[in-house]
């Protein structure tokens, strides 16, 4: 028995045990949620607007900013480095310096000394000038950091629906800094209590207000009242580091806000231009089913072999892996022809693309034109470098971006966008052997005219037929060109439009010369981005025909002010940029040129819900 209550004793110890256990857990899990909104309170974590009225020391404001400052640094998104994209920062001028690609650099100028007017209509237009010169400061500021999307945001910038919202916030903030220092003061009761009334007044109402439709009609009395009260205020003596400090929390607050928003749209629209759409991968899941399941390919037409390596007939190459956009290029070039049985195109893909591809191009016509489909992955030459054949590349773009001194007043930022063969185009003499004379079509252009008579180009010597743009020289690229030779007035070129002297680039070897050339500036340069651009201009030094401008539009991609003329007057127009017109982001008013030689009519683009 004695054995017995031994063991009863222990067991209710035990239980004694558990409860307390479980009481202590219950308590400690009651004060661990209290603890942290109260170090949250001490942290200064208040809606813009509602911060409290309690005083804080100077290294307590700067914590408070820095706290926040790291918070929206972890939160914010990290913007992407686009695989086609490099801003490229110097100086035009007696001295040309390059700079480190993605660097925001502000060079100094030097200001005019100011003449000495007393006209006061002059003054209010200077002023005007200076706001307007601000303006176009911060926009190329914007431009320089986040490229296209800065013209995005401008053309779809949206009127704000809690304007009055926010300037009631704006106010309270104001009040809140004077409060303190008003209820200090003695025979000013009457003052701090119309003050602290309208603080709770307008607290009450933006608890229940976040636009401004949920504002009450008589707002406008309320917020003419609350200005008055700070009038007052303001013509006391206060406290003025507790004001300056209040004010600066907004203004930090503000400035970090702003700077989250502007990061997260960017990288929401980098996200947009570098996705494909939903529509056109249903489109190319289904082509590749289809091609599977049915038995179209087994009736291609095999005695258009002949006509693909006929060197009478004028051939033109499509690098791509759009089925749309190359469906559009072909078609728009076939509609113009005037003997469209002369027509050959090539439509370089990779694997993942081919079968789609090819099962489009089967199923639909164009006029008599020949169309042909390779898989670069597949193709066996007799020069080619197995490191280069794994995967395709697109024609490259480069966002090249300029700052004059040479006239310091005006000194403004200017952005060319600039793109140039890929290493996939270094293959063409190799990949056409029979041929003489391809065109090479971006898959991001238009053509508007018929384009014969660029087979009767008379090119002399020269090997790339392009246009040429002379705001971007050699000279100002000389720190991403290595230690390599050129001529420092050599102008840029322009993929998109290019005829390509096939016989004159065998002669010379260009191919081999590229591929030397890439480890030469591989070695002297920081950027690897910068290889095709480099490489590209310098391979073709001197072996450059200019066209004419008219034959080819660039900048439908990214300037949203081209002249409507001049659309109408160039043969082709090219989207370079990051908004092509397949995408949602596209300029709305440059689209249509686009759509209109697309079979929206099509079945699986209707299933697919492809509607660009």
């Amino acid at each position: 028995m004695k054995g017995y209550h031994n063991n009863h004793n222990q067991g209710k110890r035990r239980w004694r045990c558990l409860v307390i256990g479980v009481l202590f857990l219950v308590v400690l899990s009651m004060l661990v949620p209290l603890v942290f909104l109260l170090g949250l309170y001490h942290n200064g974590f208040h809606s813009t607007g509602h911060l409290s009225d309690r005083h804080t020391s100077s290294a307590s404001a700067t914590d408070q900013s820095s706290h926040i400052k790291e918070l929206i640094d972890n939160f914010a998104p990290t913007l992407p480095k686009v695989h086609q994209d490099l801003v490229i920062n110097f100086t035009s001028g007696a001295e040309n310096k390059t700079l480190s690609s993605g660097t925001p650099v502000v060079l100094p100028v030097v200001p005019q000394p100011p003449s000495i007017r007393n006209d006061a209509a002059t003054v209010d237009t200077d002023e005007i000038t200076k706001q307007k010169r601000n303006a176009v400061e911060e926009s190329e500021k914007c431009e320089l950091r986040f490229g296209g999307y800065c013209h995005w945001r401008d053309e779809h910038r949206e009127n704000m629906k809690d304007f009055m919202v926010k300037k009631l916030k704006d106010q309270l903030f104001v009040a809140r800094a004077y409060y303190p220092s008003i209820a200090k003061l003695p025979s000013q009761e009457n003052l701090t209590h119309e003050l602290k009334q309208n603080i709770q007044e307008l607290e009450r109402i933006l608890s229940e207000s976040s636009t401004d439709a949920d504002l009450p009609p008589q707002i406008q009395k309320k917020l003419q009242k609350m200005e008055n009260v700070i009038s007052k205020a303001k013509t006391f003596p206060v406290d003025c580091n507790n004001i300056d400090k209040k004010l600066r929390q907004i203004l930090d607050l503000t400035e970090e806000e702003t700077n989250f928003h502007m990061k997260q749209s960017a990288f929401l629209y980098q996200l947009a231009v570098q996705t494909m759409p939903k529509g056109l991968h249903c489109l190319s899941m289904r082509l590749i089913v289809e091609y599977f399941k049915s038995s179209v390919h087994d009736k291609e037409d095999f005695s258009l072999s002949e006509r693909y390596s006929d060197p009478t007939l004028q051939h033109y190459v499509v690098f791509s892996t759009n089925v749309l956009a190359a469906s559009v290029v072909i078609n728009s070039t076939a509609v113009h022809a005037r003997e469209s049985g002369n027509l050959v195109f090539h439509v370089l893909t990779d694997g993942l693309n081919y079968y789609a591809m090819k099962l489009w191009f089967l199923r639909n016509t164009y006029k008599e034109a020949a169309v042909q489909v390779l898989n670069i992955e597949n193709v066996t030459l007799k020069y080619y470098d197995k490191e280069v054949l794994k995967s395709m590349s697109l024609p490259v773009e480069y966002r090249v971006s300029f700052q004059t001194v040479n006239n310091p007043p005006a000194s403004h930022l200017r952005t060319e966008y600039v793109s140039v063969f890929s290493h996939t185009h270094y293959l063409l003499p190799y990949l056409f052997e029979n041929l003489k004379r391809v065109v090479v079509l971006d898959d991001d252009v238009v053509v508007q005219k018929d384009l014969s008579d660029l087979w009767n180009l008379n090119m002399g010597r020269k090997v790339n037929g392009a246009l040429q743009l002379c705001s971007v020289q050699l000279a100002q690229l000389r720190s991403y060109l290595g230690k390599s030779i050129f001529d420092k007035t050599s102008c840029a070129w322009m993929s998109g439009l290019n005829v390509i002297d096939l016989v004159r680039w065998r002669e010379l070897d260009l191919t081999k010369t590229y591929w030397k050339l890439r480890q030469e500036v591989s070695k002297g340069t920081e950027s690897s981005k910068s290889f095709a651009l480099s490489t590209s201009l310098l391979t073709f030094q001197d072996l450059v025909y200019p066209l004419d401008g008219v034959w080819a539009l660039s900048g439908l991609g990214h300037d949203y002010g081209i002249d409507v003329q001049a659309i109408k007057k160039a043969s082709v127009l090219h989207f370079n940029g990051q908004m092509k017109p397949w995408l949602e982001v596209g300029i709305p008013k440059y689209k249509h040129y686009w759509k209109r030689f697309l079979n929206c009519h099509d079945q699986l683009l209707v299933e697919c819900n492809v509607n660009p």
